[in-house]
C-alpha cells in the first residue's frame, strides 16, 4: 500500500473505494460536478491543497477533464499534482453499459496500472509511520461515533477544526492521523469537550 502525504481528489465514491485499497491517503470525492456549487467542499479542497497539496485523478473523459480544469483554475499550480488515466476502452464491472465515451474510469483501471501512474508522477510512499494511530474505537470512546451525542459532538469537532460537516468518520480519522498524534487529538478533544 502506498502512503501518500497529499490529499487525493477523485470524482465519485467508486473511485474512492478503488483507491482506498491501494493508497493510505485522505481521499476526497468531488461528487462529480456538484463541486462547482458546493462552496464548503471547494473550501475544504483548497484548505487541503494549502496544508499538504492535492493530487487530482479523474476519469479521462470530457467530464473528468472539466472537473480537473475547474480545480486547476482555483488551486495554485504549485499545490496540485495531476495523474492522468490512460485511454483504455471497456466497461466497469458494476455497470450494464460502457460510459458514453467507452473509456474505463479510475474504478475500472487495473491496480498495477494505477500504482504505476503514481510512481511515474513521482508520488512515492512517505516514510512517515504512524505508530499509534487514532482508530474508530477512539472515536467511540470520545463519543464522536456510535453514541447518542456522537452526531452533535462530531459536528462541533469538525467546526472547530475548520473542516466541512460532510466529512465521513473514516475521512476524519485519516485527516487526524496525518495532522496530529493520538495524544494531541485526545488533548484537543478534552479541551473541546471538558465534560467527557
Amino acid at each position: 500500500m502506498l502512503k501518500v502525504k497529499e490529499a487525493v481528489i477523485v470524482e465519485g465514491k467508486y473511485d474512492k473505494i478503488k483507491l482506498s485499497n491501494l493508497l493510505d491517503a485522505l481521499i476526497i470525492e468531488t461528487n462529480g460536478f456538484s463541486v462547482y456549487k458546493d462552496k464548503k467542499k471547494l473550501a475544504f479542497i483548497k484548505k487541503l491543497a494549502n496544508e499538504r497539496g492535492i493530487i487530482v485523478i479523474t476519469d479521462s473523459d470530457h467530464s473528468g477533464f472539466q472537473i480537473r480544469n475547474y480545480l486547476s483554475s482555483v488551486i495554485p499550480k504549485e499545490k496540485i499534482k495531476h495523474i492522468y488515466i490512460p485511454d483504455i476502452y471497456g466497461k466497469e464491472k458494476r455497470k450494464k453499459e460502457p460510459s458514453k465515451e467507452g473509456k474505463l474510469g479510475v474504478e475500472g483501471i487495473n491496480d498495477d496500472i494505477l500504482l504505476n501512474l503514481f510512481k511515474k508522477a513521482n508520488i512515492t510512499s512517505q516514510s512517515v509511520e504512524i505508530i499509534n494511530p487514532v482508530t474508530s474505537a477512539d472515536m467511540f470512546s470520545l463519543e464522536l461515533s456510535g453514541t447518542p451525542n456522537a452526531k452533535q459532538n462530531k459536528k462541533k469537532l469538525l467546526k472547530s477544526l475548520d473542516l466541512p460537516e460532510f466529512l465521513s468518520t473514516s475521512s476524519l480519522i485519516s485527516y487526524i492521523n496525518s495532522s496530529m498524534t493520538k495524544e494531541e487529538f485526545y488533548e484537543y478533544c478534552n479541551n473541546l469537550f471538558p465534560n467527557l
